[in-house]
């Protein structure tokens, strides 16, 4: 069986492009970064394919980001007697490999890895520069300072955190952010909705 698997960062990138024109009988396809081999979709992938069964990626960095995981995700794959083929590269792995093609997959793994090193040294960067202009003020509070104090009262008046986080549409890691004695307006970069 042929498989296919997707990943792109954000709901609005387009998934379709990625195996548009490759033939495959299923497709797995994660909303994820990939900075980590942590989705869903993986491992439901890594689950379902057996012994005979065709991974196809479109290219190394919609598999992993990095080099690491890159290696163990394919070992984990060729051990199963999976083959792995990258279309952008066209590179197959199965396994039985060369030592040029195990080559070709440590280098080009490691330009995913120094990419997206480089893509955050430049968000780093823009980021701060555009504060030494004052252009970047952060992402704006989750909640109003009204609907903050309304958030704080009912805590303490003992609602139940994952009920408030429910009803105010906000993370429970943004609920204990306003809840801190320090955090009158609790910037959400260190929230989990910063992180997604």
């Amino acid at each position: 069986m042929r498989v296919g698997y997707v990943r792109v960062s954000t709901l609005d990138q387009n998934t379709v492009r990625q195996l548009d024109g490759v033939d495959v009988e299923r497709v797995f396809t994660d909303t994820a970064s990939g900075k980590d081999a942590q989705r869903p979709q993986l491992a439901e992938l890594l689950a379902f394919v057996r012994d005979g069964d065709t991974v196809v990626v479109h290219s190394m960095d919609r598999l992993a980001r990095n080099l690491d995981d890159l290696r163990r995700l394919v070992r984990l794959l060729t051990g199963k007697g999976v083959r792995v083929e990258f279309v952008k590269e066209a590179l197959t792995f199965t396994g039985e490999d060369s030592p040029m093609a195990t080559l070709l997959l440590s280098v080009m793994g490691a330009f995913a890895e120094f990419e997206r090193a480089l893509i955050k040294e430049r968000q780093r960067e823009g980021i701060a520069a555009a504060r030494r202009r004052g252009a970047y003020t952060g992402r704006k509070p989750a909640l109003t300072p009204e609907l903050a104090e309304q958030l704080r009262a009912r805590a303490a008046a003992g609602e139940s955190k994952a009920a408030l986080a429910r009803e105010f549409g906000i993370s429970r890691e943004t609920v204990y952010a306003y809840l801190r004695p320090a955090a009158a307006t609790p910037t959400p970069a260190g929230t989990a909705e910063a992180a997604r």
